[in-house]
């Protein structure tokens, strides 16, 4: 029965029977792990705060042969987002994070950049209470990292170099940008502040960006494009991006 050490982003929490947590962490060392913490639910639990949403924590856990769930044993608290949370703006924009984390990974397939990348935002959410700049960032990154984003400079049909201030259109299913000449009917505009936005984003470190750089209407642009390749990738809508429509 190995016996499992390791830092860990909570990412979803369920209640189980009548005392129990069924839990969803992403662990650095293994990936998206599921298991369930035994009396978790209970007024005098040893797990305490440990098991809300994006808690960062250390978690210990072991795990049965043959065995989907593992059984998590204890829990330290590194960093909570329970006040990021009480932020209606902020909150959705966590729980966004939260919901693409566990419905894009698979199981068991460690991801350290995937890791760095939810903590990294969820503390610049928390530490700046503006969630349009860093949400952006994190689906930007997300699609990065799956391996669903087109190139941003060229014509994916004839090749062509966009300008700078050129629009291009774009088209979730194909994961491809056209220029004008090559646009097909249903293709979404890019506007030049958007792929300006985009192309920062994957230049420099989040830290180095900022609303001077770029705009929260871009920022939410460019958030509004990301969620569609994401959602044609998981071929389902997710539910927490209609709390994020209703901000707008």
């Amino acid at each position: 029965m190995p016996v499992h050490e390791s830092e860990a982003i909570i990412l979803q929490s369920y209640p189980l029977g009548e005392a129990d947590r069924l839990v969803s962490f992403l662990s650095r060392s293994m990936g998206r792990v599921r298991g369930v913490a035994s009396g978790a639910r209970r007024t005098k639990s040893r797990f305490g705060s440990t098991l809300e949403r994006l808690s960062h924590v250390h978690i210990w856990f072991y795990e049965k042969q043959n065995r989907e769930l593992v059984r998590i044993n204890q829990c330290d608290l590194l960093e909570s987002f329970l006040d990021a949370f009480r932020d209606y703006g902020s909150g959705v924009a966590l729980a966004i994070l939260s919901e693409v984390t566990e419905t894009v990974l698979p199981d068991h397939e460690p991801s350290d950049a995937n890791f760095r990348l939810l903590l990294l935002v969820a503390q610049t959410i928390k530490k700046t209470g503006k969630p349009e700049l860093p949400l952006a960032y994190f689906v930007l990154w997300t699609v990065k990292l799956g391996g669903w984003l087109p190139t941003l400079d060229a014509c994916a049909r004839c090749g062509r170099k966009l300008d700078a201030k050129e629009a291009a259109y774009f088209s979730p299913s194909a994961s491809a940008i056209s220029c004008s000449k090559c646009r097909r009917p249903g293709m979404r505009t890019l506007s030049p502040a958007v792929l300006v936005a985009a192309r920062k984003m994957l230049g420099e470190r989040l830290d180095k960006l900022s609303e001077e750089m770029i705009s929260p209407r871009a920022a939410r642009d460019l958030s509004d494009v990301m969620l569609d390749v994401i959602e044609h990738q998981i071929d389902r809508k997710l539910k927490s991006r209609e709390l994020l429509e209703s901000l707008a």
